[in-house]
């Protein structure tokens, strides 16, 4: 599901925009982020919020636990959610009902480091699409993996949300043939996921983008 009214900045909709979607799946949310800061308040926005309403929220680079007890925390209280960088991305295994919606806070471009400059300026001359191309690979890289954190196994199923109006069309193919793909507004996708996954047509989204 791909929202297309949160206004990139906007830390406040971003916020209001995970608050809901956590209380919408009842818990059972990752939320990745692509920046600390930008991650750090929201979760500072939202974690009263959600506890008042029993969803404990835990989150990486705030609370004083390394990362594999969070993951293990989350792993074991099906309605925690997760909040955290790229190494959450990378590396969190939840099988099952614990993991129900992986909700990325944008699409994760690539830092513009000195060493990611420098390979962009040899892939532009090696590569048939140049310096885009491969940034496009790395975007893939980064969306199949976070993607592989919800669907593991032909037991797991749930709804992955990305908060940006901005994703190209050419960076679907991130994601497994078939995948159903919507464009939708908050509201919608929010009625989508208090629906659940069973409750919701398969044949009304395939192909639609």
């Amino acid at each position: 599901l791909i929202v297309t009214d949160i206004r990139k900045g906007d830390i406040p909709a971003l916020a209001g925009a995970f608050a809901r979607l956590v209380e919408a799946s009842d818990g059972g949310v990752l939320g990745l982020f692509t920046a600390i800061r930008r991650m750090r308040a929201v979760v500072g926005r939202i974690a009263d919020r959600l506890a008042r309403a029993g969803l404990p929220l835990y989150a990486q680079h705030v609370d004083p636990i390394d990362t594999g007890t969070l993951t293990d925390i989350f792993r074991d209280d099906p309605r925690a959610s997760l909040m955290g960088t790229d190494a959450l991305r990378d590396g969190v295994d939840v099988p099952g009902q614990s993991l129900r919606l992986v909700v990325l806070e944008s699409v994760p471009w690539p830092r513009p480091t000195i060493l990611h400059r420098a390979r962009r300026a040899a892939a532009a001359s090696l590569l048939p699409g140049g310096a885009q191309q491969y940034d496009d690979r790395i975007i893939k890289a980064r969306l199949a993996q976070a993607f592989g954190r919800l669907i593991r196994t032909r037991e797991d199923a749930g709804h992955f949300v990305v908060l940006s109006p901005a994703f190209p069309t050419r960076l679907l193919p991130a994601f497994p043939p078939g995948t159903p793909v919507i464009r939708l507004t908050l509201e919608e996708a929010l009625q989508r996921i208090a629906k659940g996954i069973g409750n919701v047509a398969v044949s009304e989204e395939l192909g639609t983008t």
